[in-house]
């Protein structure tokens, strides 16, 4: 779409990845058809291909199918910056158009292997492709796919042996997906330090017109964790992301902070498997970094749409169109709140627009609402008909009495008819019109 071609730290996944227990099958969010086709047995084992018809839960709560009517995310290149994308697995072998290995364990250089199936799967969730028997398809199908693979995994072992994630590798990542051509670059990971070289990497990005967007922290990985700032999603130019389980609103599953951005679906998520077809992942608990897959892909089809935005654009447009209860404020559980890809996409944005500042207007009045205007019928007569009555004595001097004051009739039960009190008009950015409560509805927020 565009013209271009340090020590390890506390650096959270903030996913559950393959091995759910199996009281996680048994969970009412799980359909059953998935569970037994894309969970039970060996079917999540690398080399057992196994599909599914069903399509992604997620898809239809986030409206998928009215959002590619207008954009599929044709055009637009998403980087993800994970454990690296198995290629081979049939969704994504025509999605993904090259990368790079950062981790040097001797896999492929080009980051086209994956060892524990994480990016594999946000890859799948992004941009997995039709394939027969399969329902499974990605929220913006058409987008094409970087490999930067920056660890092989969270065990012991392979940090050990730094292979694990850690901050410089983690901005390495971003900044070699931003010159080499990423629209959007998507971190499912998160850490509890800020970091300079981070830092720097975000900037990079921003500045030649990549949005990154990140997981604001998952509890599964660190149970005791407390809630506060998770990078890189805590810097301004980025996008952070929390899990939001089928209701639509975020857990304390994730992580609670002021890099909370918006929400996204994060359980039970049916994506590709690594050395597979598809499998269910987050079963038993909603996970960011598969809510970050999603506000990834979201991005993509709000880019699609909008090629001329700035990155700061399209990260607006997916937080002031978000589903929220309060449509002038945030929080540090839900953000902006849930993403509406469609909303997003559609958004005319201007002074009126509701939620976080604006890169393109000022908004900070757009909150300020004026008290109603009323109009009493008795307390004489308005301008308009004065002048009215003015004008029809010049018209008619000569009519007889009986004229004028058939005249002077009408004009009073004119003004005397009541006057409907106006209503504040809905302006677009989220002011929301919140049905009746109706269960498993993402919309009724309360």
């Amino acid at each position: 779409m565009r013209g271009r071609t340090a020590a390890l730290t506390a650096v959270i996944l903030g996913a559950t990845l393959l091995g759910a227990p199996a009281s996680a099958l048994a969970s009412p969010a799980v359909p059953t058809s998935i569970a037994s086709m894309a969970t039970s047995g060996d079917a999540c084992t690398p080399g057992n291909v196994v599909f599914t018809p069903e399509v992604p839960p997620a898809l239809a709560l986030l409206g998928a199918d009215e959002a590619h009517r207008v954009a599929t995310g044709r055009g637009v290149v998403v980087a993800v910056v994970d454990s690296g994308i198995d290629a081979g697995n049939p969704h994504l072998a025509g999605a993904v158009i090259g990368g790079v290995d950062l981790v040097g364990d001797g896999e492929r250089a080009d980051g086209l292997s994956d060892t524990t199936g994480h990016g594999t799967a946000i890859a799948g969730q992004i941009a997995a492709q039709p394939v027969a028997d399969s329902g499974v398809v990605g929220l913006a199908p058409d987008a094409r796919l970087l490999s930067v693979r920056v660890f092989r995994s969270e065990q012991q072992q392979d940090k050990d042996k730094g292979y694990g994630p850690t901050s410089q590798r983690i901005a390495d990542g971003i900044h070699w997906a931003a010159d080499n051509g990423a629209d959007i670059i998507n971190v499912s990971i998160s850490q509890t330090a800020d970091s300079p070289d981070l830092r720097a990497a975000v900037e990079h990005a921003s500045a030649v017109g990549a949005l990154v967007v990140a997981s604001a922290g998952n509890r599964a990985s660190d149970p005791d964790a407390e809630d506060g700032a998770r990078y890189p999603a805590a810097y301004e130019q980025v996008l952070g992301v929390s899990a939001a389980d089928a209701t639509g609103r975020a857990t304390d599953d994730s992580i609670h902070g002021p890099q909370v951005g918006v929400t996204a679906p994060g359980s039970t998520v049916l994506s590709a498997a690594v050395g597979g077809g598809d499998c269910v992942f987050a079963a038993d608990a909603p996970a960011s970094s598969f809510a970050t897959g999603y506000a990834s892909a979201a991005a993509a089809l709000v880019a699609q749409a909008h090629p001329e935005d700035p990155p700061a654009g399209w990260a607006y447009r997916l937080t002031a169109t978000a589903l929220r209860a309060d449509a002038d404020n945030r929080d540090d559980i839900d953000g902006w709140g849930f993403i509406q890809p469609l909303a997003a996409i559609e958004l005319l944005p201007d002074e009126t627009t509701r939620g976080p500042v604006s890169p393109y207007f000022d908004t900070s009045e757009s909150a300020v609402r004026p008290p109603a205007a009323t109009a009493d019928p008795d307390h004489g007569a308005s301008p308009f008909l004065l002048t009215r009555e003015a004008a029809l004595f010049t018209a008619i001097g000569g009519a007889t009495l009986l004229g004028v004051l058939g005249i002077l009739i009408v004009l009073r039960r004119r003004r005397e008819q009541p006057v409907v009190d106006p209503v504040e008009v809905e302006r677009e950015g989220g002011l929301l019109n919140i049905p009746g409560p109706a269960s498993g509805d993402p919309s009724t927020f309360h």
